[in-house]
């Protein structure tokens, strides 16, 4: 950690200093919020998808319309949901996340030049 004696970070911006901000702390936040309970989520739906692939033959032939049967929309709704969660954060970044981080850009573009 930095202290009054030691010199100016090279560059002129103290990266840890920033690290440290209400803002650059605010922003983590947003992004952890999302991020974890999605990630646990789809990791839970994932290996249960597995599990009852691995454990429930019978359940996964089930047919449900011609050829089609549960493993297999089970499968497709395993894209169906990567895909969602993606268009879902990419929504989230462009409302919560971009406008914090570009402000945060303006700063240290500031420092910089200070």
């Amino acid at each position: 950690m930095q202290n009054e004696t030691s010199p100016p970070p090279p560059g002129g911006i103290d990266y840890v200093e920033f690290e440290e901000s209400a803002d650059f702390k605010e922003l983590k936040k947003r992004q952890r919020s999302f991020v974890f309970p999605l990630s646990i989520f789809f990791l839970v739906w994932y290996g249960a998808y597995i599990v009852v692939a691995a454990y429930a033959h019978d359940f996964m032939a089930t047919p449900v319309l011609g050829n089609i049967n549960v493993g297999l929309l089970l499968g497709i709704g395993q894209f169906v949901t990567t895909f969602a969660i993606t268009m879902w954060y990419v929504s989230y970044a462009n409302r919560r996340l971009d406008p914090l981080a570009n402000d945060l850009r303006v700063q240290l573009t500031k420092e910089d030049q200070a």
